[in-house]
């Protein structure tokens, strides 16, 4: 009866209460109320994926999926516990004209919100929510309600239910993943990801308009190994080993740790950033920055490199360039090279880029649409060439039409 309940969608506007906010407990991430206080329902699951071993990075995006699926309920005025499938049908045909909250927040980037880049051929982040969000959002909130299910709480059935075929995976292949209830009913459907590697042209471009030498020895370690921003700015200096040329990183989400090659030079370059600002100990973080500890102080001091720092050098160069590069863009092109090397295996690279599964390294496989576009046209030229080639002059004692059928077409 619930599913058959349509709801005007133009009507829908979620007010922006409520927050995400940082903890320094365990549980590093919480989602707050109007009141400021903790929603219990969303605190009690962030602690139980917490346990279950998530990374800090992934609970936080499970906060904010289920903060946006709160705000959603409210507006519709439906209690949590009391959600029914035509929720999340609605929820999803909601969100996919809904905006972005960053979007009445955008300045400088208003202009190019939603755009392709003409340099890179990359888009610019939009204002609307992509169908990747919207397939993570889902998986969170099902998730979400499968634990509280499993608790003898909340709704009877899942809002976010999964199709379930008359013969689930009676057409999978060996190289797909078993899914044994079928895909979540209101999925959008999964774009198909184009890999791209950065040209060797533009990457020289980007390199040479790195401020100095810290800069561009992160880009220089990033584009041989292919380690994640997060991992390769977890450096501390007891993960370089100089005689061996490897760097030790992290892995995001198994927070294993993991030796990785690197050029040498990408061994140069650091080592032009420490003959800068000094050899770190072991203990000590190899990226840093000079920053004041506190507002007000007049000194500088120096401390680690976050990550959004490091953002925000990447938008000065690109201001520059008039480009959209992010570190991603280094690991494809990393991926890529690689790839192409015959003298390196898949799984060497699915090793290096540190893939759970076979199949997310095949991806690099793909073709990149670009050099696609350079061999066709190096293809038409060639035709034009053949075209406008004169044949030559029959020599004496041949006859030119005998010529034509031996050999095809006109005499060469």
């Amino acid at each position: 009866m619930h599913e058959l309940v349509l709801r005007d969608l133009d009507l829908i506007r979620p007010a922006r209460w409520g927050r995400v906010r940082a903890l320094a407990g365990v549980v590093a991430w919480q989602v707050e109320g109007e009141e400021g206080g903790p929603v219990e329902p969303v605190s009690v699951y962030l602690h139980e994926i917490t346990a279950r071993g998530m990374a800090g990075g992934t609970v936080r995006s499970y906060a904010y999926a289920l903060l946006r699926w709160w705000r959603f309920l409210r507006a519709v005025d439906v209690r949590w516990d009391s959600a029914t499938p035509a929720e999340g049908r609605d929820f999803v045909l909601w969100i996919q004209q809904a905006r972005k909250d960053v979007a009445d927040r955008r300045k400088v980037s208003a202009a190019t919100a939603g755009t392709i880049n003409p340099v890179t051929r990359k888009p610019y982040p939009g204002d609307d929510f992509k169908a990747a969000t919207i397939r993570h959002s889902n998986a969170v909130v099902r998730s979400f309600y499968e634990f509280w299910i499993e608790q003898g709480l909340g709704p009877l059935i899942n809002p976010m239910p999964r199709d379930r075929p008359g013969r689930p995976n009676a057409h999978r292949t060996p190289m797909q993943p078993f899914r044994p209830e079928g895909k979540l009913r209101y999925n959008p459907a999964k774009p198909q990801r184009h890999p791209r590697a950065m040209p060797d042209e533009l990457w020289l471009k980007l390199f040479g308009a790195m401020p100095s030498n810290r800069d561009r020895a992160i880009l220089a370690l990033d584009i041989s190994n292919g380690a994640r921003a997060s991992e390769l700015l977890g450096l501390r200096g007891s993960d370089v080993d100089w005689g061996n040329q490897l760097v030790q990183v992290v892995r995001k989400g198994t927070r294993a740790s993991q030796w990785l090659p690197a050029s040498p030079d990408a061994f140069v370059w650091l080592r032009l950033y420490f003959n800068d600002v000094g050899t770190p100990g072991p203990a000590d973080p190899v990226w840093r920055t000079l920053r004041r500890r506190r507002r007000g102080d007049t000194e500088l001091a120096r401390q680690a490199l976050s990550y959004d720092a490091w953002r925000a050098v990447l938008r000065r160069v690109n201001g520059k360039l008039g480009t959209n590069w992010a570190m991603h863009d280094l690991r494809h092109t990393c991926a890529i090279r690689m790839i192409r090397d015959r003298r390196l295996s898949i799984t060497d690279v699915q090793h290096i880029l540190g893939h759970k599964s076979l199949t997310t390294t095949q991806l690099y496989l793909i073709e990149d649409d670009l050099e696609v576009v350079a061999r066709v046209r190096e293809h038409y030229a060639g035709i034009e060439e053949g075209a406008s080639r004169q044949p030559a002059p029959v020599a004496t004692g041949y006859d030119s039409a005998d010529l034509a059928v031996l050999f095809g077409g006109g005499v060469r």
